[in-house]
C-alpha cells in the first residue's frame, strides 16, 4: 500500500498493492493493522455505497461537532471525481479543494478526515461509489455547501448536472455558520 500526502493537510491519497493475473485482480481495500503503523488509527462504524448516472454532482457534504465524519471513499465500478474542501477555519488551506480522479481502473482512494466537505462528480454511467466513515450519520448534524460555489471554484466537467433538491438548495461556504476550528 502507497499513501501519499496532498497539498492540503491530512487529505491522503491511497494506492493498494493490487495483485493481476489470468483471473483478474486482488487487493485489499482495507486493512486496519497497516493503517494504524502509518499513523492513522481510524475507527470505522458505518459503510454507504451509492449507485448514481453519469452526470450527478453528490456533495458538499459534512458532519459538524460531536458528529463529524471521516471518510474513505473508493470506486466499486466506474469513475468519479472525488473533492475534499478544506472547512477548518484556522487552516492556511481553509476553502481550497483537492480533487482527484478515483476509478476502479486505477482502484486509488481517498482518506477525507473531518473538517472537510465531501463531494463527488460521476464520471461514467452506473457508477458505484464506497466509503467507510468514521462516525455515523445524524441528520441533525449534517451540513451541506453549495457544490457550485464561486469562491472555491470545483472545476466539475458536466455544465448541466444531476443534483439533489438538498443539494441545490445548500448555501455558500461564506454563509456556513458551523465549520471547524
Amino acid at each position: 500500500m502507497k499513501i501519499e500526502k496532498t497539498e492540503i493537510k491530512d487529505i491522503l491519497l491511497i494506492t493498494p498493492d493490487v495483485y493481476e493475473d489470468s483471473r483478474g485482480f486482488f487487493f485489499e481495500s482495507y486493512n486496519k493493522q497497516k493503517f494504524i503503523n502509518e499513523g492513522l488509527e481510524i475507527n470505522f462504524v458505518q459503510d454507504n455505497f451509492s449507485k448514481s448516472a453519469k452526470g450527478t454532482i453528490r456533495g458538499l457534504h459534512y458532519q459538524i461537532e460531536p458528529k463529524p465524519q471521516g471518510k474513505f471513499c473508493q470506486v466499486i465500478t466506474g469513475r468519479v471525481l472525488d473533492v475534499a474542501v478544506d472547512i477548518r477555519k484556522n487552516s492556511p488551506t481553509f476553502g481550497r479543494y483537492f480533487a482527484v480522479e478515483l476509478s476502479s481502473k486505477n482502484k486509488m482512494q481517498l482518506w477525507i478526515p473531518p473538517g472537510f466537505a465531501h463531494g463527488f462528480e460521476v464520471l461514467e454511467e452506473d457508477t458505484i461509489f464506497h466509503y467507510k466513515c468514521s462516525g455515523t450519520y445524524s441528520k441533525e448534524h449534517e451540513r451541506a455547501i453549495l457544490y457550485s460555489d464561486p469562491k472555491i471554484g470545483i472545476n466539475w466537467s458536466t455544465s448541466e448536472p444531476i443534483v439533489s433538491e438538498k443539494d441545490k438548495i445548500a448555501v455558500t461556504l461564506d454563509k456556513q455558520k458551523d465549520l471547524f476550528i
